[in-house]
């Protein structure tokens, strides 16, 4: 007795007889706790088999009130330890979820304790074959999740221990607790971010060491984090999804719908780092070629592209529209049975504020559109869109119809939507777009074929055929039918033709858009696309109806307009050396009306009006009567919309009475703007 007295401090010994009751309460615990370790001492080699007895009263000590207690707790357990070794690995995780609440313990003194507690317990571990990985992880699992900052050091301590250990496989347990070292990457301080990148490093290098590894668990926890809020976590994730695209294989084919969800955002990250090697990934997974009898899922892909193509971030649009491009170039098949739930997303980023995307968007739509039956949809759902939205068609109806002209042949295009807008109900949409459609095919680089194939209209039967095609639309525009005629060039048939739309005009044709559509006709005269008809004003004898036409324009245009300024200097201009005899005669005519007006001139008496009425199979006194029966539509509607405008005027009145300081409105036939500059209504901005 006197020998176990001795192992208890004197100030135990004192505490046991104090008048106290928790005095004497936490004594009992002390002294009991020291003696039990004495008691593992002496008992030495057969310790061992009293552990049952032993341990449990000593781990129960560590969840008491008083630190005191607790500090005995851990120093008995640590002799305890010392004599037992390996034997007391059973009980493992109960002093492992010890530890860990005692590394954040408030006694700084405790927390000491703990720590040599700590590395001794870790040592008997790595020498130990009894060791169980199995039934550890769940525990390790569930404390990952705990945010205290000592307690996140002391787990990522115990990884790094174990994984060190040749003989306990933490790698293939690494999914368990990937997240948990992930979430401590996010950590204010900067030791433990530091401890976690360190450990999840080498876990990488693991991997890539490794031949077997479950690469699907960890590959959905590493999407979740790439879009995490803190970059070093971004970054780090990234970096292993980049690593596991290289190595998984097989593995990650069920994943790759995912691993996109997550790539694509990053490849617009604000940060370079995380940016360049999203980019790398993103090339990287594109060129891997899958078969979907692989498991490669088309449909999902598809579903991530078409979802990410509404993203704020303009390169990670353009990633996916590369994407939808891929899949069609190698699964088209597969990706046509989805285009039912990708074309109205894709027709929606026709209107993008990127030019980049909006080009890519239409290698797209071009690339679906290699069938009949997808152009025909395509074109019909982008009239559809430039009917509902007319800003599209002003800011992008014109690089998105040259660029489809580029990738789907002009001519097929332009024939298309002639056919379409032919039968169009909405008239007035339909005279902006034949407006738009002829400025386009007027002044755009990408369209001279089709300018060349119409200028032989009355010569090649192709020409001939586009020609009649785009007439039976262009006829909802005044100025674009007439433009229609002034390229076709041929010397009596087109020319004339031209003259009689001009005088087939009446008065509510006299409007001002149709004036602004003339003023932009005069100024495309001046440019080089109309160089040839300035040319043959040269020879004013073989093209008289080129000049009755133009001088007919010259009557309709208002003298204070700046356009009736640029084609009367332009006409002045015909060298009277070129006229010879009776032309001489007949020219001076025409000039001699550049004031009084075309119709002066008797047309009995026009030496000009003998061509023929059908020429190469175009019934020009039919297609006249086609521009008048379709311009007489668009005068009803007019009046039915005037009409429905004075009702609604005279709605108005009855119910307040007239100011009668309100000034007057501009009758509809007022005088266009005279520059050049200023656009009407649904003209497009080039």
């Amino acid at each position: 007795m006197a020998d176990g007295l001795t192992v208890i401090p004197a100030s135990v010994l004192r505490n046991l007889s104090d008048k106290l009751y928790e005095k004497r309460k936490n004594a009992a615990l002390e002294g009991g706790l020291i003696g039990l370790a004495a008691a593992t001492v002496a008992l030495s080699s057969e310790a061992s088999q009293h552990l049952e007895q032993i341990v449990p009263p000593v781990l129960n000590s560590f969840s008491d009130q008083d630190s005191r207690v607790r500090y005995y707790a851990c120093e008995a357990l640590y002799n305890i330890a010392k004599i037992v070794r390996g034997d007391f690995i059973v009980f493992f995780n109960q002093i492992f979820d010890a530890l860990c609440k005692l590394s954040a313990d408030s006694d700084a003194n405790v927390q000491n304790a703990a720590h040599l507690l700590d590395r001794l317990v870790k040592d008997i571990v790595t020498e130990s074959d009894q060791f169980s990985i199995e039934e550890f992880i769940p525990l390790l699992r569930e404390r990952m999740s705990v945010l205290n900052p000592f307690v996140r050091q002391f787990l990522v301590g115990w990884i790094t221990v174990l994984d060190s250990v040749p003989d306990i496989d933490m790698l293939g347990f690494l999914p368990d607790f990937l997240d948990g070292l992930f979430n401590m990457l996010s950590d204010s301080s900067h030791e433990i971010r530091q401890q976690a990148d360190s450990a999840l490093s080498e876990f990488l290098q693991e991997i890539k060491n490794s031949p077997s590894v479950d690469y699907g668990r960890m590959t959905e926890i590493l999407v979740q984090r790439a879009a995490s809020l803190d970059e070093f976590t971004r970054l780090t994730a990234i970096t292993w999804i980049n690593e596991f695209v290289k190595l998984g294989g097989d593995q990650l084919v069920p994943y790759y719908a995912d691993i996109l969800g997550a790539i694509l955002p990053c490849t617009s990250d604000r940060e370079e780092k995380i940016r360049a090697v999203a980019r790398e990934t993103n090339d990287e997974l594109r060129g891997i070629k899958t078969d979907p009898t692989e498991g490669f899922d088309v449909g999902a892909i598809l579903s991530v592209a078409r979802r990410h193509l509404s993203s704020e971030l303009e390169t990670t649009r353009i990633e996916a529209l590369n994407w939808i491009l891929t899949l069609l170039n190698r699964h088209r098949t597969e990706v046509l049975s989805f285009l039912n739930d990708i074309f109205d997303t894709l027709l929606k980023a026709l209107s993008d504020r990127s030019d980049e995307v909006v080009l890519l968007v239409l290698d797209v739509h071009a690339c679906i559109a290699k069938d009949d039956k997808h152009f025909h949809h395509l074109i019909v759902y982008l009239v559809q869109n430039f009917r509902v939205d007319h800003s599209l068609l002003e800011k992008r109806g014109a690089l998105i119809i040259r660029r489809l002209c580029v990738l789907l042949h002009a001519e097929t295009v332009y024939r298309k939507l002639s056919t379409i807008l032919e039968g169009e109900s909405d008239l007035d949409f339909a005279s902006i777009m034949v407006q738009a459609l002829n400025l386009i095919l007027l002044t755009s680089t990408e369209l001279s074929d089709l300018r060349d194939l119409l200028k032989q209209s009355m010569f090649n039967d192709a020409g001939k055929k586009l020609f009649l095609s785009l007439y039976a639309s262009w006829c909802h525009s005044p100025g674009a039918i007439i433009s229609l005629c002034l390229l076709a060039q041929i010397v009596l048939q087109t020319y004339q033709h031209a003259c009689s739309i001009i005088q087939s005009l009446v008065e509510e044709d006299i409007n001002v858009k149709f004036l602004v559509q003339l003023d932009k006709l005069i100024h495309l005269v001046e440019t080089p696309t109309f160089a040839y008809l300035r040319l043959q004003l040269l020879e004013p004898q073989r093209y008289m109806w080129l000049l009755k036409a133009l001088y007919g324009l010259l009557m309709l245009l208002p003298q204070q307009s700046l356009a009736f300024k640029i084609l009367r200097t332009r006409l002045k201009t015909v060298p009277p050396y070129s006229f010879s005899g009776e032309q001489i005669s007949s020219g001076s005519a025409l000039l001699e009306a550049n004031y009084m007006g075309i119709s002066q001139i008797s047309e009995d008496g026009d030496p000009f009006h003998d061509s023929p009425n059908v020429y190469n199979g175009i019934n020009f006194i039919s297609r006249l009567q086609q521009f008048k029966h379709i311009q007489q539509q668009h005068h009803m509607h007019s009046k039915l919309q005037a009409q429905s405008r004075c009702n609604s005027s005279s709605a108005k009145e009855v119910q307040r009475p007239e100011d009668p300081e309100q000034p007057s409105l501009a009758p509809d036939n007022s005088l266009p703007p005279s520059r050049s500059s200023r656009r009407g209504p649904g003209q497009l901005q080039l």
